[in-house]
């Protein structure tokens, strides 16, 4: 089992850029694919940004590409999510997400596949 925690969200102006962090523990970490995903107020949770268990593969949503970028550090137990020319349509509730996956390489993009989530963090862009 391992326990997510993110942080980093605020409020930020259409154009600027912020970083999430999620902080892992309770488990390896590096046994783990992760993924950030994000909700808006009315809307459903999708899938915004995705990491393998080793690093090498990535994935994102087609709205963020370009934009954001996902990383980990397994020796800190960590993923990060750098966000830039943010809009006001990336406000959201963005949550971590870890899927125990055998798979050093497949990064998955539906809810129903990560079986770990943290709390969520507050990203708000103004316009």
């Amino acid at each position: 089992q391992v326990h997510l925690v993110e942080s980093g969200g605020g409020l930020v102006q259409a154009g600027g850029s912020l970083r999430l962090s999620c902080a892992a523990s309770g488990s390896t970490f590096r046994h783990y694919a992760m993924a950030w995903f994000r909700q808006a107020p009315g809307k459903e949770r999708e899938f915004v940004a995705g990491i393998s268990r080793s690093g090498g593969s990535t994935s994102y949503a087609d709205s963020v590409k370009g934009r954001f970028t996902i990383s980990r550090d397994n020796a800190k137990n960590a993923v990060f999510l750098q966000m830039s020319s943010l809009k006001p349509e990336d406000t959201a509730v963005y949550y971590c997400a870890a899927d125990s996956t055998y798979s050093l390489t497949l990064v998955k993009v539906t809810t129903g596949n990560y079986d770990y989530w943290g709390q969520g963090t507050q990203v708000t862009v103004s316009s």
